[in-house]
């Protein structure tokens, strides 16, 4: 009886065994994109670092937000990066006082206050932009135009699909 119950097991694999056949490859996936992450992140720190600077990554992406969207708010950070309000309450604070960001009182809403790099942020911000170039042409070295399109499909679909129903 056994060995019909191993050979029924091994001939004939369930639907639901098919379900997991790739899971292998899936957590492969997610340990490379975990893997290629981390290595970005860590190299555009030492490339700060050897500047002068010493940005954490979120402290980075602030930066390089406000830098883009000059005038914007810490409410618009908020919505940008899905962070909480408190956490990027810090956050601009922290940048306030390292003297890279500055404040600006909004005209039209004394509540509201608008934020721009300051001389200091900007060479920064530049410095890191550069690096993160470099990077991502260091990165993709060796693919084809159209793969770079699949990759970056392929990507935005995986990034979807961990969004939130109201982003997607």
């Amino acid at each position: 009886m056994i060995d019909y119950v191993d050979h029924m097991l091994l001939r004939h694999p369930s639907p639901h065994d098919a379900l997991h056949a790739h899971a292998p490859a899936r957590d492969e996936v997610v340990d490379q994109l975990a893997d290629l992450t981390h290595l970005f992140k860590s190299r555009l720190r030492q490339a700060v670092q050897q500047k002068g600077g010493s940005l954490a990554p979120m402290e980075a992406k602030a930066l390089m937000f406000f830098a883009r969207h000059p005038g914007s708010t810490a409410s618009d950070l908020v919505e940008h990066s899905g962070r909480d309000k408190a956490q990027v309450t810090r956050l601009v604070q922290l940048l306030v006082d390292r003297d890279l960001l500055q404040r600006e009182p909004d005209p039209n809403d004394r509540r509201q206050q608008r934020l721009t790099p300051t001389a200091q942020g900007t060479a920064l911000q530049r410095v890191l932009h550069r690096h993160r170039q470099r990077l991502g042409q260091s990165m993709v070295r060796g693919l084809g135009a159209d793969e770079i399109d699949q990759l970056s499909t392929l990507l935005q679909r995986l990034r979807d699909n961990l969004a939130p129903p109201d982003e997607a």
